[in-house]
């Protein structure tokens, strides 16, 4: 399987949306910058997702995307198909003309290959991401919280205090 920077940054700004879902619509001016994506190829790909109805965008003042479905109808296989990401491991793009118009002796193994990786991308659901993300983010601000909260002590090494922490 080769997954390019399409499907990568497809999944990335659809987490990103699905962040804020219920939020209102999110402009890809702000998912652009939270994601350092490009805001023209953010525009081409959510072309291509809204015409998957995966998105739904909304026009006018306060207007952006919103995703179209519920989050756990939404899966990662979902959104690279949409944007048109090939998950094919074998060289003949399954047409079975791997070995001069032939099937390879391992074309089976690749196809094989395929189909799991694509059980596995459909079993992937955006709610899964939503949910590891954001208890990515409250443990980063535990971190944050213990580390402040750790108290300072002061002990004397000859005449100049250096502060230890406990």
């Amino acid at each position: 399987m080769r997954l390019t920077t399409k499907g990568r940054f497809a999944v990335t700004a659809m987490l990103d949306l699905a962040l804020k879902h219920g939020g209102g619509p999110v402009t890809l001016a702000g998912v652009s910058q939270r994601q350092n994506i490009s805001l023209s190829y953010l525009e081409q790909l959510f072309g291509r997702l809204r015409r998957h109805a995966l998105v739904e965008s909304v026009r006018g003042p306060g207007g952006g995307y919103t995703i179209a479905r519920d989050l756990d109808r939404v899966s990662v296989a979902d959104i690279i198909t949409a944007v048109d990401e090939p998950l094919d491991a074998t060289q003949c793009g399954g047409k079975e003309n791997c070995l001069d118009d032939g099937r390879c002796m391992t074309h089976d193994l690749w196809s094989t290959l395929n189909e799991k990786m694509y059980d596995y991308l459909d079993s992937v659901k955006l709610s899964d991401l939503v949910v590891k993300q954001r208890a990515r983010e409250e443990a980063k601000v535990r971190i944050l919280q213990d580390k402040r909260a750790a108290p300072i002590t002061v002990m004397e090494l000859g005449s100049k205090p250096v502060p230890m922490s406990a």
